[in-house]
């Protein structure tokens, strides 16, 4: 990929509208050295934990209820499915109206996108959920909170650890949607000046910062995990 990102730059010969993969570093570079990077990273990473966090606890209290109740899955079923196909655009222009131009305004459109997602990937993990395991917990006289820790979060967690990956990725891209519309600082706040002044290589040395962030992120804490919420099926086979 930079082989023919190189490639291209150099044979356009446009470093304003196609800059090269150094130009780009060297601006990281610049960008770090100042500390600018770090300040705005920060916060475009708080928000994202911060949905993070919302959308996989909510999400996964809704997937687990509706993937153990008929009744409620019925009754929840039609909102979650109109959940899923409103823009995300929809609900961070309504959140901002709704709440306000602030923090709390930002994070809950981030989570609200999220959740639905959360939900369907829980619910349908609840729903391959083994009754041989939930015969023996009944059988072995089993607390509701021990059958819950020993017997249907294990075999929850993949699912839990799949929509973790593919929810982070998803979450951050809309993080920068929301700072560009309605925050004062973040990498969406800073695409969103250097967007207004067609500086292409700012731009870019802004996303692949943090897909760097996000890319540590993923194979230092979301992909082991994963492989150790998937252990127990190894150790079964």
């Amino acid at each position: 990929m930079l082989a023919l990102w190189s490639v291209v730059a150099l044979i356009t010969d446009r470093p304003q509208t196609t800059p090269a993969p150094w130009t780009v570093a060297a601006r990281i570079g610049a960008l770090a050295t100042s500390g600018e990077l770090w300040f705005h990273a920060g916060m475009t990473l708080f928000r994202v934990l911060a949905s993070f966090a919302i959308a996989m606890a909510v999400g996964l209290a809704l997937g687990l209820w509706m993937g153990r109740s008929r009744l409620v899955d019925s009754w929840l079923n039609p909102a979650l499915v109109i959940a899923l196909n409103i823009p995300a655009l929809v609900v961070i222009v309504l959140a901002y109206i709704w709440i306000g131009l602030n923090e709390a305004a930002a994070i809950t459109a981030v989570a609200l996108n999220k959740i639905p997602v959360v939900t369907v990937m829980t619910r349908e993990g609840t729903r391959a959920l083994r009754p041989d395991l939930d015969d023996m917990a009944r059988a072995f006289r089993m607390s509701r909170w021990a059958r819950l820790r020993h017997v249907v979060l294990p075999q929850l967690a993949p699912h839990v650890a799949a929509a973790a990956r593919a929810g982070i990725s998803l979450i951050w891209k809309i993080v920068l949607v929301v700072e560009f519309l309605g925050r004062s600082n973040g990498v969406g706040f800073k695409i969103h000046l250097l967007f207004s002044s067609f500086d292409v290589a700012g731009v870019l040395a802004w996303a692949f910062a943090f897909v760097i962030v996000m890319l540590t992120i993923d194979l230092g804490v979301l992909r082991p995990w994963e492989r150790r919420a998937n252990r127990w099926r190894h150790d079964e086979a």
